[in-house]
C-alpha cells in the first residue's frame, strides 16, 4: 500500500442555511487516505457523515476547507446509496452496464464488463433477473458491482447495507471484503455500526455530534483477510470498546 495520500481533506466545515443563523454539519474536519485504504467513518445521528461524503462525491460544494486528490485531476468516483436504486424495468446485468452505455462505450465491451463484474460479486446465475426477483442482499451487491464498472480512484458507500435484516448485513460484510480483497479500491463507508467498521475498515474515522469534528481516528490492526470468529476476540473487543466510549 502506498504511503502517499490519495485524498487529502483540510480543515473542511459545511453551514446550511437556516432562519436561525445556519446548521452547522461539519466543523474543521482534517483527514488524509492513503491509496487502498478502508476507511469507515462512524459517529451518532446528525454528525454529518453522509454530508461528508457527499462532499467528497462532489454533490455538495463546502463552506470553508479543502478537498484535494493527490495527482490534482478530478478523480473517477463510484458511489452506493442505502437503497440500491436499480432500474426496475433493467435486469441485473443491464443496470451493472448501463453507466458504460451513457458514456458511449460499445455494447459488447459494456457487456464484457458486467459480465465481469457479476461474476466478482458473486451473482453469475441472476444476470437475467430484475430488481424485483432479487434480495436485498443481492440487489446492493448489483449496486455495488455498477459503482465499480468505472474503475472509480474513490468507491463511497453511504450505509448501503442499513435496510437489510441483522443475518444478511452480516454477511454482506464478508461478501464486500472480499470484493475489496480482489480489486483493492480505496473506500470511505459511513456506516452506524461499530461491528460493521471495525470488521471492514483498515481506520475508523469517529465525527462528533453536530457540528461533526473528527473525536478519534482508530487503526483497525485486526489481520486480512476476516473471518467471522474476529469478531469474538479480546482485540476485537478491545477496539470495540474505544469507538463505543468515542461515540458516547
Amino acid at each position: 500500500m502506498s504511503t502517499a495520500p490519495i485524498l487529502n481533506v483540510r480543515n473542511l466545515t459545511a453551514v446550511f442555511p437556516d432562519n436561525n443563523g445556519g446548521l452547522r454539519a461539519l466543523e474543521d474536519v482534517s483527514f488524509e487516505i492513503c491509496p487502498q485504504e478502508f476507511i469507515c467513518v462512524l459517529g451518532p445521528s446528525g454528525s454529518g457523515k453522509t454530508t461528508l461524503l457527499r462532499i467528497l462525491a462532489g454533490l455538495l460544494k463546502p463552506t470553508s476547507g479543502q478537498v484535494d486528490f493527490g495527482d490534482g485531476r478530478q478523480p473517477r468516483i463510484g458511489m452506493v446509496f442505502q437503497q440500491a436504486n436499480l432500474m426496475p424495468w433493467r435486469t441485473a446485468i443491464q443496470n451493472i452496464m448501463l453507466p458504460l452505455e451513457l458514456d458511449g462505450v460499445d455494447h459488447a465491451s459494456a457487456l464484457a464488463r458486467a459480465q465481469e463484474l457479476m461474476d466478482l460479486v458473486g451473482l453469475q446465475e441472476f444476470e437475467s433477473s430484475l430488481p424485483r426477483d432479487l434480495s436485498g442482499g443481492m440487489a446492493q451487491r448489483v449496486a455495488i458491482a455498477r459503482a465499480l464498472i468505472h474503475d472509480p480512484d474513490l468507491l463511497l458507500l453511504d450505509e448501503p447495507f442499513g435496510s437489510l435484516d441483522a443475518l444478511t448485513r452480516e454477511r454482506m460484510w464478508t461478501e464486500l471484503s472480499r470484493i475489496w480483497q480482489a480489486r483493492q479500491k480505496t473506500v470511505i463507508m459511513v456506516t452506524h455500526s461499530i461491528e460493521e467498521s471495525l470488521f471492514l475498515a483498515d481506520r475508523v474515522l469517529v465525527l462528533t455530534q453536530r457540528p461533526g469534528r473528527i473525536k478519534l481516528d482508530l487503526t483497525a490492526d485486526i489481520p486480512r483477510p476476516r473471518e467471522d470468529a474476529m469478531r469474538y476476540t479480546p482485540h476485537f473487543g478491545k477496539l470495540a470498546k474505544k469507538l463505543r466510549e468515542a461515540i458516547g
